[in-house]
């Protein structure tokens, strides 16, 4: 299949990791933490899924994400209005839709996301595709937690994700 668009990327540094922004005419397609052990693989699936290839560069999308990420970052933010476009199956986007109904402050479990998704018994299938999200922040999936309440894995590492509730949590200085 012929390459016919450019993702343009930046790296962001966020307070908890670096982030790779990567924006596709005018959304947001990449938001994913440069550390990740299988970044080649969300990135593979994005130039297959849009046809496209990263190229870095900025772009007013890339500059709307870094705007509202440290408007988040230092507790000025709770919700995002910057357009996101979703690049996996079908599957995987119900998934990311419904990620992105968990509230700011809030968690929920992988078993109650499955719930939500009308699918409790693909726990698992549910958790794969919260694993490949690759708009990290914009679409929440440090929300996400295990049935007894630990956090589980997450691609910018546990630290980012501790970092991440935190500051999302009511008790946060940065309120």
């Amino acid at each position: 299949m012929a390459i016919s668009n450019i993702i343009h990327t930046q790296v962001y540094h966020s307070p908890c990791g670096d982030l790779l922004l990567g924006s596709l005419s005018d959304r947001l397609c990449l938001c994913d933490w440069t550390n990740r052990h299988n970044a080649n693989v969300v990135l593979s699936r994005l130039r297959q899924y849009l046809h496209a290839d990263l190229k870095e560069g900025n772009s007013a999308i890339i500059d709307m994400a870094i705007s509202q990420l440290g408007e988040y970052f230092i507790g000025a933010r709770s919700t995002f209005t910057t357009p996101i476009l979703f690049a996996g199956t079908a599957f995987q986007q119900a998934v990311w839709s419904s990620l992105l109904t968990v509230p700011y402050g809030e968690t929920v479990t992988y078993l109650q996301l499955a719930e939500r998704l009308h699918c409790p018994q693909s726990v698992r299938a549910v958790a794969n595709a919260v694993g490949a999200n690759a708009v990290s922040i914009f679409v929440p999936c440090h929300r996400i937690i295990g049935t007894n309440g630990t956090l589980t894995g997450y691609a910018g590492g546990l630290p980012a994700k501790r970092f991440l509730l935190q500051l999302e949590s009511p008790q946060s200085a940065m309120h």
